[in-house]
């Protein structure tokens, strides 16, 4: 398995919409073995493709402690969500130290393939609610950052881009 590079906000590749996976294979395996070591080792509950400048619509999350719940889904889709609103802090691998309370549905019914490309179904609430939210916007092409107003979006780029120039300095 391989850590792989995560692209960093404001990096126009994470603008790019994923195309749905046909093709299920060993290497399609061996990207979800790599996101899930990215992920873990980041450390993160949740990583989509495109994050890795692979624009396929791939996710990987586990929201459990001990690293135990690892889920992958392919192509997923939501196809139901509560009326009910929830507001949680998210922070995101893309936008490290990054950290806004975002509002969303407090629940949300998933639709998915698994690695083997067959079909499941899972209900999802509390925080896993919110990172399969969080990941298919990346997969369109969406940053949790754009669910905030412009003024907070300006101040983070700011925030970002003063970090890069310490990194280099």
């Amino acid at each position: 398995m391989a850590l792989l590079p995560i692209l960093r906000y404001p990096d126009p590749r994470l603008k790019t919409v994923a195309t749905p996976v046909t093709q299920f294979d060993d290497a399609l395996v061996k990207l979800t073995q790599d996101m899930a070591e990215t992920m873990y080792d980041a450390p993160g509950v949740g990583l989509a493709a495109t994050q890795i400048d692979v624009h396929k619509r791939i996710i990987v999350i586990d929201v459990t402690d001990d690293k135990s719940g690892l889920t992958v889904f392919i192509n997923p889709e939501i196809i139901d969500a509560s009326k009910e609103c929830k507001v949680y802090e998210e922070g995101c691998l893309s936008v490290p130290g990054i950290y806004e309370k975002v509002e969303r549905p407090g629940t949300v019914k998933v639709r998915a393939q698994n690695v083997k490309g067959e079909w499941f179904e899972t209900d999802c609430d509390e925080l896993l609610a919110v990172c399969i939210q969080h990941e298919i916007d990346h997969l369109n092409g969406k940053v949790f950052v754009e669910h905030l107003s412009q003024l907070k979006q300006t101040r983070i780029k700011t925030k970002i881009k003063k970090q890069e120039k310490l990194q280099t300095a």
